[in-house]
């Protein structure tokens, strides 16, 4: 199938109505406390997230996304009072790689999002004083280009960018939480196996989980795996078009491991947590196709490659995998860094994953499209169920695990 024969989607058909009451604003006092809806094949089962073991396969292997969501909103003020939001998009200079941005010592240029920006002048430097340990430091920041927002920031090169947004910024909470930040967020909304700093969004299907979860799923022999994909702003980014196919998707970052890809040969029952890990997953399968079909070995998926091809004509998973870890022994790679932009909506054949752990998403959202993918229309039915029976919705909200 070329891009030419893809037919039109209509955003009116992924809408549902979401009262204001049914978005969870606050975290539940404990994490495992969670609501889990439990679709399989058409039937809905209700449980609760403390007892997921008891619903994956001894056989599967999880793959979580392991990435840490920065304080990415900075707060400047002007001598005359003006208030200078910064949000932080993904680093320019010195380098693009989100994991040694976080590292950089001394300044660095991020693409960013600037409110109020008609009223921070080309040559003004803004100023924030931080406490960092027993001293202040100061945090400068200028425009470099306007029409892109690139800002640049200079500061103490003692200290790094993540040591400096630490003291700087704010967790960027989904702006349909509509509250301020509290210092309860700082932990909340951070999966415990957070690990690489770089996301301005939480993978928030993998909030749920305790150690004492994964102890249990390990216990019974299911394979846990992590990969990074650092979420971007474009996650929030609401989809405008009558087609959903000329939707602009986001790019992001995605760190794969050596160990990812033998995991996946080794393990054919793969369960996404959450529709990052799945966008991941899928990416990598197509990668693998660049490798084998393309010759390409750039690993960059733009939004509709998958639906450029005759699937009869395609390599299995165990192929597409093989080849990338044959690429990867080939180079001494033990990590791979590319970017995806993979658009899944209605129509895309899933390759890799065969679960989905996932929350409850927006109306007419691209994560409405992944899940009506991955399940068919019985997404509506998931959704009426979740809302008749008193679930929470959004960032915040209960589960679901989806088996087609």
């Amino acid at each position: 199938m070329t891009e030419k024969e893809l037919p039109p989607i209509s955003l009116n058909d992924y809408k549902y109505d979401l009262p204001e009451e049914r978005i969870a604003k606050f975290p539940l006092n404990e994490r495992i406390n969670s609501k889990l809806l439990v679709y399989s094949s058409g039937n809905i089962e209700h449980s609760a997230f403390h007892h997921l073991s008891d619903h994956i396969p001894n056989d599967a292997a999880l793959f979580f996304n392991d990435t840490r969501v920065i304080p990415a909103r900075l707060h400047f003020r002007k001598e005359t009072g003006a208030h200078i939001e910064v949000f932080l998009l993904e680093p320019i200079l010195p380098t693009r790689d989100v994991a040694q941005a976080m590292w950089i010592k001394g300044s660095c240029q991020w693409k960013c999002m600037v409110g109020n920006l008609k009223k921070w002048k080309d040559d003004q430097v803004l100023e924030l004083m931080l406490p960092m340990h027993d001293k202040q430091i100061s945090l400068k920041a200028r425009v470099v280009d306007r029409s892109t927002q690139l800002v640049e920031f200079t500061w103490n090169d003692t200290y790094t960018f993540v040591d400096v947004i630490q003291a700087a910024g704010k967790i960027p909470l989904p702006p349909y939480i509509n509250r301020e930040v509290s210092e309860e967020d700082k932990e909340r909304y951070q999966t415990i196996y957070s690990h690489h700093e770089g996301a301005v969004a939480a993978p928030t299907a993998g909030l749920h989980f305790s150690n004492q979860i994964l102890e249990k799923l390990q216990q019974k022999g299911v394979a846990l795996n992590y990969l990074t994909l650092h979420v971007s702003a474009g996650t929030f980014q609401p989809v405008k078009e009558d087609n959903v196919i000329n939707h602009p998707m986001h790019s992001e970052q995605v760190v794969v491991t050596m160990s990812n890809v033998d995991a996946l040969l080794e393990n054919p029952k793969v369960v996404a947590v959450g529709t990052t890990s799945m966008r991941t997953l899928e990416s990598l399968y197509w990668y693998g196709v660049k490798i084998l079909l393309k010759n390409d070995t750039v690993f960059n998926i733009e939004k509709l490659l998958p639906y450029q091809f005759d699937h009869s004509d395609l390599p299995s998973a165990k192929e597409a995998f093989s080849a990338i870890k044959k690429m990867m022994t080939e180079n001494n790679i033990q990590t791979l860094v590319g970017h995806t932009e993979i658009f899944i909506f209605p129509g895309y054949n899933f390759k890799v994953c065969k679960g989905l752990i996932t929350n409850y998403h927006l109306p007419g959202s691209t994560l409405i499209l992944l899940v009506a993918a991955f399940i068919g229309k019985n997404w509506r039915k998931v959704y009426q169920e979740a809302l008749d029976n008193n679930y929470r919705f959004l960032s915040y909200g209960d589960s679901s695990l989806l088996w087609p």
